[in-house]
């Protein structure tokens, strides 16, 4: 009798909201939203920062593109990658293909390329594509 109850009472303190969801699993462990980008990005992970570094000085315009990339794979790595440089407008000022060879498992490897650019000033730059090779 007091199943009976206890199942009455906990019908009748329903809301009639009627939706189902999965019980959670005991072994999900949750991911930082840095382990979450690193795994929707898969091997263009690897390139850590890619940006505008402006050096103009004296008048002179000295703006290069920077970059890091760290070989998050098991096996030695060559990358590359294509870019374009864009204004606030979309349209392409400047692009270029980056390359960076034989990043040792781990390692970081850092580079850097001159632009023709004037400023950097409302400049975007975007990674039009990206790969990543084992080297032999």
């Amino acid at each position: 009798m007091a199943v009976i109850v206890v199942v009455v009472l906990v019908t009748a303190q329903s809301d009639g909201d009627e939706t189902t969801a999965a019980a959670p699993s005991g072994t999900t462990t949750e991911k930082s939203p840095q382990e979450k980008t690193r795994e929707a990005l898969g091997e263009r992970a690897d390139l850590i920062s890619f940006q505008l570094d402006d050096r103009s000085q004296a008048g002179i315009t000295d703006v290069w593109v920077v970059w890091t990339i760290k070989n998050s794979s098991s096996e030695r790595s060559d990358y590359s990658w294509d870019w374009e440089a864009v204004d606030a407008t979309g349209t392409r000022l400047e692009n270029g293909t980056q390359l960076e060879t034989d990043v040792r498992p781990g390692q970081t490897a850092r580079g850097e390329y001159p632009t023709t650019l004037n400023s950097v000033k409302g400049i975007k730059l975007n990674i039009t594509s990206f790969n990543r090779t084992a080297d032999f």
